[in-house]
């Protein structure tokens, strides 16, 4: 076999195995299903490297490596909404419209803590919006963990050969992710 075949391979299987390790991460969450669809993966042939691609929703790589809020939180990527702008900044708060699907879903209802009556769904997603903007999103790793599982799996004379890193070959996956959004 060929280096460039067993490279191939390697990485094929590579992929495969966090796509799926990923996937079944978030249906134990059992959201929606859109971020799982979304999950994709790609080994790209090219003249003079190959190159190992994930690509998902952009939401999906925050709540991967959590979300830093302007009051309180962490994240693995620094991501945060107390940034104003830079590399990994998320201006402002998250849109209240993103919550609503979600709320109604969760049969979430919120209440006025003085009279005690509902309060409308914009409220409440409002509500919502703002306290992921104070606290952040915490880091869920469903994508992270079955990825460094799988790295950890990779062929010593793979990683020594090629030189392979996997904190940088994660933040490069993520950075490429988000510019193309």
């Amino acid at each position: 076999m060929s280096k460039t075949n067993f490279l191939l391979e390697a990485l094929q299987e590579f992929e495969r195995k966090v796509v799926e390790a990923a996937k079944s991460n978030l249906a134990k969450k059992n959201d929606s299903g859109d971020l799982n669809k979304s999950i994709k993966s790609e080994v790209k042939v090219m003249p003079n490297s190959i190159r190992v691609f994930f690509d998902m929703k952009a939401y999906g790589w925050f709540q991967d490596q959590g979300v830093k809020g302007i009051k309180s939180g962490s994240s693995l990527s620094d991501f945060s909404y107390k940034s104003k702008g830079g590399k990994r900044g998320l201006k402002g708060m998250p849109p209240p419209k993103a919550f609503l699907k979600w709320s109604k879903r969760k049969g979430i209802k919120g209440r006025d803590a003085k009279t005690g009556r509902f309060i409308t769904d914009r409220s409440l997603t409002f509500l919502l919006a703002r306290s992921i903007f104070f606290k952040g999103i915490k880091a869920s790793m469903f994508f992270t963990k079955p990825f460094e599982k799988q790295y950890q799996k990779l062929p010593d004379e793979l990683i020594e050969k090629y030189g392979l890193d996997m904190e940088n070959l994660l933040v490069s996956i993520i950075d490429e992710s988000l510019k193309n959004k």
